[in-house]
């Protein structure tokens, strides 16, 4: 052994150092792997990296239409300014021109045709994004108008579509509904939602040798960048490599949307031989990619005298935008979704994919489950409002339960179900029945301030739809000093993902996380990589990293007990030492003793999710490993005379099974929250009749900010509930589910509005819940009891 690894300490010491704790291993709250780069501003972002030499630099002219033919492109006027090196069309793509993610319908660039307003028409590379900018804009293109569909409703009635619509169904809901003893009907407007990620698409691709690219790109899904790019090059995939170290957010905007910068930036790399850099400014970014799918949903509902559903119909009508992009398994788990926590019985659920004219709207944390949640939360209030009853005991009498009422209307049984015993923690802990007299009794004596008080509870399947997408890779190397390169096919977009998969090797090898180095997302390390999504990160890749480094341990175990002879069971790892019987290494010094005894110290992992399926032909199957839990309780004051509020308090109490860290976790929860919450309060998407996007920047689009948090916001992690399947040291996703914990924000609206009629009046209050629409609900209830007075 050489003398760098002679170990100096005794062996007290040594004995001594392996029974203290492991301090940053799983379930640990440990700070995030780059959080001092992020807060010194030392982390590196695509557009932080130093410019290659002659690099262009890419801007796309769109289109100023909604619905129009294209007569003719002139690009001749572009190269009067000096700088630019080339202006290219649909024509001058060498390969593939759709680079739709699943099916075609998303060219490139604009061949004959425009369906957007924002759609990229010509691409202008020049030395600067200035001179490019103004280059694009000389260009002459004349088109040919035509009528535009912009409207969700109108599309769904003209069947519009750009998928078949699909359908789930359980019993026979029309016969329930003839027979309940109540029956409601109504509708909703949920609005979409910008991604405002702080660092806007963008990408950078240098030309390699035999028509490679490398390519720096920021995006959650670098295989499909890869392949993308492979396709619009002509070229197969191993010429592409897409390097991914960070993204300044994500959210879902970046899981296909991501392509279109790298792949305008690969064609013009191979056109002219020189790198190439496009980075979308931030009212362009707003313009050109699509959004949360904003939704209108119709119900039909039949229950009893004590509020129990018998008999549900629900339409979901997705507004996809122009083309199919990732919505028909957005639109379908929204479907799966429509029950939220709640036992439906027999119901009848039909999704449509809608075609509108408007930029191809796209996945979004939740990836469609929020809106489909959102129609049962506003049947739960509706009939507590129809009933006069607390709309709490409304949603606690129709949880799912046990024996035949666990089985949702796509048929998988609900297991594990935490719901009754979280609500009845969470009730006892931010005092619910106190806190409700309260606000019923504010109410009472105030005419203009109302009080409004929601707890709604959140069930949410973990896994892609998409089956096949259910599997993950890793690439973990031992070096001969012990220390450790992690390398695996998630992206890093300030999640903490990095950190937990950094935790999870930790935890196997029984060693700090500071001997652990994890790369960049490369695609020739990791191949064949699913997108970093449907909050399955940390459950994939924490789960193969888990596998490389298990299989890589067991041959250290193996050769311990060769080499030492003793058995295995003698061998363990812990606090950096290994105990190989009565004596005591350090891990570096094992390490450096496999390699000389040639045992290999490098281990790919892989890890697919077991026992899912789904049969689309039946509407049937189990296409969630299992489903993660979340209550938020909010309560408002809104000003009924012109709309505005503010909230006072929030209490969350959120299921991550066994934390991998506690820390991050927390931060995810508060985080999705205030997200959610945004969605259904602030951030309202407006267009004009022209189908042009008119809140396109932060100057018109209102994101949640410091004064919109709650005044008191108290977040809880369940405690000591593990997650019952074998997923990585038995946690639980955490991405998406507590972002459907907002919905409770918008039901306080509502109830402090539906105080105006005795809580007996549904208020219309489509979302999101701008003091426009509240100061309307209050209008509509008013004129309701005026005329009911009259």
């Amino acid at each position: 052994m050489s003398n760098h690894y002679v170990e100096t300490r005794t062996q007290a010491e040594l004995e001594a150092l392996f029974r203290q704790d492991l301090k940053t291993g799983v379930g640990r709250p440990i700070k995030h792997e780059s959080g001092d780069k992020h807060t010194t501003g030392e982390a590196i972002y695509i557009d932080d990296r130093l410019e290659f030499p002659n690099q262009l630099h890419v801007y796309a002219r769109m289109s100023d239409r909604a619905h129009a033919r294209i007569i003719s492109i002139d690009t001749s006027p572009c190269y009067a300014f000096d700088g630019v090196a080339i202006a290219i069309t649909s024509k001058d793509v060498p390969g593939e021109l759709d680079i739709g993610p699943v099916v075609a319908g998303d060219p490139l660039l604009a061949e004959g045709l425009v369906e957007y307003y924002g759609q990229p028409v010509i691409a202008v590379a020049a030395d600067s994004l200035e001179t490019a900018r103004k280059a694009a804009m000389a260009a002459i293109i004349e088109y040919e108008d035509l009528e535009p569909i912009l409207d969700v409703e109108e599309a769904l009635e003209k069947e519009f579509y750009v998928l078949d619509p699909h359908q789930h169904k359980r019993g026979d809901a029309e016969a329930a509904l003839a027979k309940a003893p109540n029956r409601i009907q109504g509708k909703l407007h949920i609005g979409g939602q910008e991604h405002f990620y702080l660092e806007t698409q963008i990408s950078s691709v240098m030309p390699t040798e035999d028509g490679g690219m490398l390519v720096f790109t920021s995006s959650q899904n670098p295989t499909e960048v890869q392949k993308l790019v492979a396709s619009v090059l002509d070229v197969p995939m191993h010429k592409i490599v897409i390097d991914m170290r960070r993204m300044g957010g994500g959210f879902g905007g970046k899981e296909t949307q991501a392509a279109g910068p790298a792949c305008l930036c690969a064609v013009i790399a191979r056109l002219t031989g020189r790198p190439t850099k496009m980075r979308l400014p931030r009212m362009e970014d707003m313009l050109v990619t699509g959004k949360r799918h904003p939704f209108f949903a119709r119900y039909d509902i039949g229950f009893d005298d004590a509020g129990r559903l018998q008999g549900v119909k629900i339409d979901l009508a997705g507004n996809c935008g122009y083309s199919p992009d990732l919505s028909g398994s957005i639109v379908d788990r929204a479907m799966f979704h429509a029950d939220n926590a709640y036992y439906l019985g027999d119901a009848l659920i039909t999704g449509y994919r809608c075609k509108t004219h408007t930029a191809s709207n796209t996945a979004y944390r939740g990836f469609g489950g929020p809106q489909g949640m959102m129609a049962i939360e506003e049947i739960m209030d509706h009939i507590a409002r129809t009933l006069g009853k607390d709309p709490l005991e409304v949603r606690k009498l129709n949880y799912y339960g046990k024996d035949e009422r666990n089985v949702t209307h796509y048929y998988q049984t609900v297991e594990h179900n935490l719901m009754q015993e979280m609500t009845e923690e969470l009730e006892g802990s931010c005092e619910y029945a106190r806190r409700r007299a309260e606000v019923i009794e504010f109410n009472r004596n105030s005419p203009v301030l109302k009080k409004g008080l929601a707890l709604t509870p959140v069930k949410f399947g973990i896994s892609f739809t998409a089956t096949f997408l259910n599997q993950a890779g890793a690439l973990i190397h031992v070096y001969t000093d012990g220390s450790i390169h992690l390398n695996h096919g998630g992206t890093e977009m300030g999640q903490g993902l990095n950190t937990k998969v950094q935790q999870v090797v930790a935890e196997v090898f029984q060693v700090e996380t500071d001997r652990i180095q994890i790369t960049a997302t490369n695609t020739d390390k990791v191949p064949n990589t699913s997108p970093t999504a449907a909050s399955s990160g940390a459950d994939l890749n924490g789960k193969a990293a888990f596998n490389a480094a298990m299989t890589i341990k067991q041959r250290l175990v193996e050769f311990a007990a060769r080499h030492f002879n003793v058995t295995e069971e003698d061998v363990e790892f812990h606090n950096g030492q290994v105990r190989v019987r009565d004596q005591y290494l350090a891990f570096e010094a094992l390490i450096e003793l496999a390699y000389f005894n040639q045992v290999s110290l490098s281990c790919a992992g892989f890890y697919r999710t077991p026992k899912i399926f789904y049969d689309r032909d039946k509407a049937a199957g189990r296409p969630f490993y299992y489903y993660a839990f979340g209550l938020a309780c909010c309560e408002v004051l809104v000003d009924t005379l012109t709309g505005e509020y503010k909230f006072l308090r929030t209490d969350i109490l959120h299921d991550v099974g066994a934390s991998l860290n506690p820390a991050v976790d927390i931060g995810q929860v508060e985080g999705a929250f205030v997200q959610g919450m945004g969605w259904l309060t602030t951030e309202e998407l407006v267009w004009n009749d022209k189908g042009r996007l008119m809140t396109s920047g932060p100057a018109s689009y209102k994101i949640p900010a410091v004064a919109d948090m709650p005044i008191d916001f108290r977040v809880k992690l369940v405690e000591n509930r593990k997650n019952p399947e074998d997923t990585v040291f038995h946690s639980k996703a955490v991405g998406e589910p507590p972002f459907m914990l907002g919905i409770g924000a918008w039901c306080a609206i509502k109830d402090a509005v539906a105080s105006l009629g005795d809580y007996r009046i549904q208020p219309q209050i489509d979302a999101p819940a701008t003091p426009e629409r509240v100061l309307k609900g209050a209008q509509q209830i008013r004129a309701a009891l005026k005329q009911s007075h009259a």
